[in-house]
This record gives C-alpha cells, structure tokens and sequence, in this order.
C-alpha cells in the first residue's frame, strides 16, 4: 500500500509534466518555421551571420534575454506580468558595482571576495523587489500593471540616486574576463553559469507541486484557491523568481559591459513579454513552457543580431519588435 501511495502522485507529476510538455510545444505555432525563415534571409543578406564568431555572439547575448525572458513566463503563467524587470537590471547593476568598487578598495588583493559579495547583494536585490510586487499584486490585490509599474518607477529613482548617473567602476577585472567574457570549450562562461539555473526553474515547473500549482492559478485562481493551494503565497514566490533570475541575469550582463550602468536594461521589458509570448505563453494565464520561452528569446535575440548586421538602425529595431509582439498577441488569442 505505502510502494501505490508513493508512486500515484509521482506517476501523476510525471504525466502532467509529460502533457504540459506537449501542450508548450503544439503552442509554439510558427516560432519554429519563423526561426529557419529568419536564419535563411539573414544568411542570404550578411554570409558572417553563421560564422562560427556571430553564433557565439548569438548565444552571448541571448542567455541574459533567456533568463529574464524566463522569469516573465512564470509571471505570466500567473496570470500577470512584470513591468520591472529592466529597472531591475538597472538597479542590481548599479547595486553590485558599488559594493564590489567599495570592497576593492577596502580589500584589492581580494577581487574574488568582491565578486561574491556582488553576488550577494544581486540577491539581495532580487528578493526585494521580487518581494514588493509580490505583496502588492497577491496580498494588496493591486493590478500587476499598477504594481510593476510603480516600482519600476521607484527602481529607477533608487538607481539614479545612488549612481548620480554614472558609471560605476573599475570592476575586478577577474570578475569581468571570467564572467564577462570568459570561454570553456568553445562555450560562454556566462551560458555554462546559466545553465543550473535554468534546470533548477525546469525541475519546480516541471516535477514539483509549485508547477502544478502556478498552472492552475492562471487558469483559475478561484478554482486553485477552493482546492487547498496557497494562492499568495504561491503567486508572492513567482514574482520573487522572476526577480531573482533578473538580477543573474543581470549581474552577467554587468560582467559582460564591465561597470554598472543605470540606464542598463530598459529594452528587456518589451524583450521578455515578447519573447515568452511568441514563445507560446498566453496574456490570460495558465499556460506557457520553459522550451518555447527559450525559443522565443533566442529569436528575439537573433532577430535584433541580424538587423544589426544589416545595419537596420536601433530605432527601427524597435518598431519590428513592437510588430513582432503585436503579431504575437493576435496569434496568443487566436490559440484561446
């Protein structure tokens, strides 16, 4: 009797796994095909876009897309999204800087010990802000618009209060050539750091309640609620992940263009609900999957990889994102 009562609720975590799996994928619609269109043109248009060096520079600059891109599709799986998450960027770019250009000069013989510190005040950083709009969308039931809107607001001021604006820096330059730019067998440091985070966020969606449990907030909260799943709780949690994953994300990122910046991230907002959506997420909730996700940031990324390397300008970059979302919002209702 124990071996059944044991293996039930591991067989049914694995079947419900299994059909969330296919359900991201049948999602994914033209995301596939719009890939291999877009690798083809650009190829066509500029023969160094799948030069070994361009790919490189693809996976480069997608990883701390994916990552925030990530965080958003748990946040919207909830049935909200995160306005904040390029203030955020901002915010734990400064934050850390300073406190490894603090430590520097306090210790300069120990660049690691900075470094770490760094790490520990991007956590820090991510818990809090994770934490107020958590609070304010579950407990103080304000709409996620309102609440991410408002702290993204509050980030901002925080991050200009403390940089005054500036670049902060020099950072360990250990830091920077490992993190920032470093190589292992071919492959970014900053996409081999990336990786176990990625599986950690796999394995809770995927193989733990607080999947199952995200899945049917955003189908029905109401409904998850009279079931016995701590709605708050569990929706505080989601936006204090995706926090979190921002403020990796953006701690490599700060690596990678070596000093703080407070102005860093202000395009991953439009980035991320983009790439999470044409990644198969809906707008309504309940539904969205980490493959799909890391597909459309990937294409996000190439996108913008390709337009540059046809020297489209920036600011009509950010038309054909603006399109490509829209595009996105029509097929999301569409699929419902």
């Amino acid at each position: 009797m124990k071996q059944s009562a044991v293996s039930e609720p591991v067989s049914a975590n694995r079947s419900s796994s299994k059909q969330r799996l296919r359900d991201s994928m049948s999602s994914l619609g033209m995301l596939p095909v719009l890939l291999i269109v877009s690798v083809v043109l650009f190829q066509l248009e500029n023969s160094r876009f799948l030069a070994g060096e361009n790919v490189l520079n693809i996976l480069q600059q997608a990883i701390y897309l994916i990552l925030i891109s990530i965080g958003q599709m748990l946040v919207l799986v909830s049935g909200g999204f995160d306005l904040s998450v390029g203030a955020t960027v901002a915010l734990t770019s400064v934050v850390s800087s300073t406190v490894m250009v603090k430590l520097g000069v306090i210790m300069p013989d120990s660049p690691n010990i900075a470094a770490f510190a760094g790490f520990g005040s991007t956590i820090g950083v991510g818990l809090v802000v994770g934490l107020a709009n958590g609070i304010g969308v579950s407990f103080m039931r304000v709409n996620p618009f309102i609440v991410t809107l408002a702290t993204s607001s509050v980030i901002q001021g925080l991050t200009l209060l403390i940089s005054q604006g500036s670049e902060v820096g020099p950072l360990p330059d250990s830091f920077v050539s490992f993190v920032g730019s470093g190589m292992a067998a071919g492959i970014p440091i900053a996409a081999l750091l990336a990786l176990p985070v990625i599986g950690v966020v796999y394995l809770l969606v995927d193989w733990a309640r607080y999947g199952r449990n995200l899945f049917a907030i955003g189908s029905n909260p109401k409904a998850a609620f009279v079931s016995g799943v701590r709605v708050n709780v569990s929706l505080t949690g989601t936006y204090v992940l995706c926090s979190l994953l921002t403020a990796i994300s953006s701690f490599m990122l700060t690596a990678r263009v070596s000093s703080g910046q407070p102005l860093l991230g202000a395009e991953f907002p439009l980035s991320s609900i983009t790439a999470a959506v044409i990644g198969g997420c809906s707008l309504k909730g309940g539904q969205g999957g980490l493959v799909g996700t890391i597909l459309g940031a990937l294409f996000v990324t190439m996108l913008s990889n390709g337009m540059d390397l046809v020297r489209l300008g920036s600011n009509y970059q950010m038309i054909i994102l603006g399109i490509v979302l829209v595009v996105a919002v029509l097929i999301d209702r569409n699929r419902r």
